[in-house]
């Protein structure tokens, strides 16, 4: 009889930033309910309950690594509900509500190539500390002899879509013309509904049969220009879009510019009336320079670290979220809004931010309230098959030999290294460039933050074109 452990350990797959990505072709039916079977008898520990909640993302890959995940649950007894392909963040919320764990099949941006798992307990994601119980654990388990069929449930969807309509009012976005820019996204055909229930004219767009990868911190030229010509030909207000498992905001404003998630997160904290904020160290330091929030936590990058200050943060403030460079929208502590209590959702959000942001909108257009902050402007991109071995060579090089930041087109004077997460340098003109590994796929992100938009476009070329011009 196999284990759950030495299963897992094979398949050669690990953690990331967020959950357990690998390739496809590494995720077998064996794998997915190892996984399944390791994560339920860690939680098992800890909690009471007889089933786990399951939902997919589109990826072509994703429907069969669920029917194993159920197929490993029902070798324990465990029963697993089914909630279809919805966002991560509906599953996460609905689970909460039901208190139960649940695991969402999905590899959000990455190419569909991969997959992965995200895990959370009944009270939100699950932790680091988490992760290596669950590698740890080890389960007997039976060969799949076959996988079962799946019957959608409704309840997880319909528990979303309230949780996002009640504190508004059902004029909230009366007269407002809103594009959803819906591609694969696992929350395509929920947007539509929530959009419509307060109020607003929704025109649907792009929305593909096909997996498209959507990464909401490095934002692809063809998408920047599909805003511009979208906002132009229908005339809106916003377009809103997500990343391919619904729990990172992409909001763009009346002319079609694509707002940075940092920027949307500051806006929504400020409306919320935010006390404390825990958010990753590549984040836009306009959070500090607002003077909004009585305390900002700067973490590594990834939601767990995120969410690892919220403890602490919810002893000692009133009101406590977290936001990421990526868009993702973390509530720690329940809050008011419109004389309605909101509950936490300790995990990515990418509906709540937007539709706080977008009530304001009444005599004031969405690109104004974004120029009344601090005016520090971000830029970020990636190199794909970039192997995690030469992202640490690269910074190693950095930190032994400052003449190979020229080699980088980096010229202005280095006053400070910061190494909470890859490399982050701050030079005397008030530029920062942030190297770092991916968590989740072979690739190095670069971030850069200026005090004009186009410096920080053009650093983040010339620093990756020089990384691939001068990086053994």
């Amino acid at each position: 009889m196999n284990s759950s452990k030495s299963t897992i350990q094979k398949s050669g797959i690990s953690f990331g930033t967020s959950g357990a990505r690998g390739l496809v072709s590494d995720f077998t039916p064996e794998v997915c309910a190892a996984f399944a079977l390791s994560f339920t008898r860690v939680m098992q520990r800890s909690y009471n309950f007889n089933s786990v909640a399951i939902a997919i993302d589109n990826r072509p890959s994703s429907y069969q690594m669920a029917q194993a995940i159920s197929a490993g649950l029902e070798q324990i007894n465990v029963e697993p509900k089914f909630y279809g392909v919805i966002p991560t963040p509906a599953l996460a919320y609905y689970a909460m509500q039901e208190n139960i764990p649940c695991i969402m099949v999905t590899g959000s941006h990455i190419p569909f190539d991969r997959n992965g798992l995200k895990f959370y307990r009944p009270e939100g994601e699950i932790t680091k500390a988490d992760e290596s119980s669950i590698l740890c654990e080890d389960v007997p388990m039976k060969a799949l002899s076959s996988l079962p069929k799946l019957t959608v449930l409704p309840e997880a969807e319909n528990t979303y879509i309230k949780r996002n309509v009640t504190p508004f009012s059902k004029s909230t976005l009366t007269g407002k013309r809103i594009g959803i820019y819906e591609h694969s996204s696992a929350g395509r055909d929920i947007y539509r509904k929530i959009f419509e229930q307060l109020g607003a004219e929704v025109i649907s767009l792009g929305r593909s049969d096909m997996f498209i990868p959507i990464d909401t911190e490095a934002v692809s030229e063809l998408d920047k220009k599909k805003a511009l010509d979208w906002v132009r030909e229908y005339d809106l207000d916003a377009l809103f879009s997500t990343d391919g498992d619904g729990d990172r905001p992409l909001l763009s404003d009346e002319k079609g510019e694509w707002l940075k998630g940092d920027t949307l997160g500051i806006l929504c904290s400020k409306l919320l009336k935010i006390n404390a904020i825990s958010t990753p160290i590549s984040c836009n330091t306009a959070i500090e320079r607002s003077g909004i929030f009585e305390i900002v936590k700067r973490t590594k990058i990834g939601s767990p670290y995120v969410i690892s200050e919220f403890d602490k943060l919810t002893r000692d403030y009133r009101s406590v979220a977290g936001f990421e460079a990526n868009g993702g929208y973390l509530l720690a502590s329940e809050v008011e809004f419109n004389q309605i209590k909101i509950k936490p959702l300790p995990t990515r959000d990418a509906v709540l931010p937007v539709i706080i942001v977008l009530s304001q909108l009444i005599n004031v257009s969405l690109s104004s309230l974004v120029s009344e902050l601090p005016h520090r402007f971000t830029s970020s991109d990636r190199i794909k098959n970039f192997s995690r071995e030469r992202s640490l060579r690269l910074i190693e090089n950095i930190e032994q030999s400052s003449d190979y930041l020229k080699k980088l087109g980096l010229n202005e004077t280095l006053l400070s290294l910061d190494h909470t997460d890859g490399i982050r340098m701050k030079f005397e003109n008030d530029l920062i460039v942030h190297l770092r590994p991916s968590g989740n796929a072979p690739e190095l992100r670069c971030y850069i933050e200026s005090d004009n938009q186009s410096e920080a476009n053009f650093y983040v070329k010339e620093v990756l074109s020089n990384v691939i011009r001068f990086c053994d």
